[in-house]
């Protein structure tokens, strides 16, 4: 009696193990993103990335930001570390366009467990994602008030990723499924984010206006 208790408890402890494993502490670069806050005025920017609420540990998430004009003049940068959001005040004008960059890293987070869970391969790569993307200051509706604002709205772009067949012949890739936000599988409704997961580890962020 007492070998198979025994038995039972490793097993066990082998069964929390393993999903202790599979928890996921990172997610691809494209499902990340920034979005303005409504803190950002006609002097200040206030730009919140989601990277910080979805990679851990988080203590380790390292944001490397960079503004420059449409001349490649350097306006401002900073190098945030355990930071979801950058804030600071600048004369741009508000009819100059502004470039954003955002540098994302975390060397003690990888995917793996993100493509366990879509039973995709793992790779091991750390997170190092690259965000560009532009801002204008917009006027009219819905922002009557105007207010700094993207203009892309680009996903981020794994600068792990080889250059490989699947780069050169993107066609030859094959969807696995459609999951929401939430990670639920979707049949690819109409105006609303949907990521597509392929079997060459790729994910692209969709939304279908109707």
């Amino acid at each position: 009696m007492k070998r198979i208790l025994l038995i039972f408890v490793i097993a066990l402890g082998l069964s929390q193990t393993t999903k202790a494993q599979a928890v996921i502490t990172a997610v691809p670069c494209d499902m990340l993103g920034m979005v303005m806050n409504v803190g950002s005025q006609e002097t200040s920017i206030n730009i919140y990335h989601s990277g910080q609420s979805m990679t851990f540990p988080q203590s380790e998430n390292i944001f490397m930001w960079e503004f420059t004009d449409q001349q490649g003049n350097i306006l401002h940068q900073d190098t945030l570390v355990d930071e979801s959001t950058i804030i600071f005040g600048h004369n741009w004008s508000l009819t100059d366009t502004i470039n954003v960059t955002v540098h994302f890293v975390n060397d003690s987070a990888n995917l793996d467990n993100w493509y366990i869970n879509q039973g995709l391969p793992t790779n091991g790569n750390s997170i190092n994602c690259l965000f560009e993307d532009q801002i204008y200051w917009e006027t009219g509706a819905p922002t009557p008030w105007g207010s700094w604002t993207f203009i892309h709205n680009n996903p981020g772009v794994d600068l792990n990723t080889p250059t490989g067949i699947f780069n050169i012949f993107p066609n030859n890739k094959q969807l696995i499924k459609i999951v929401d936000l939430l990670g639920r599988e979707s049949k690819g409704f109409k105006n609303q984010p949907l990521f597509y997961i392929y079997d060459d580890g790729t994910v692209e962020k969709r939304i279908i206006i109707e």
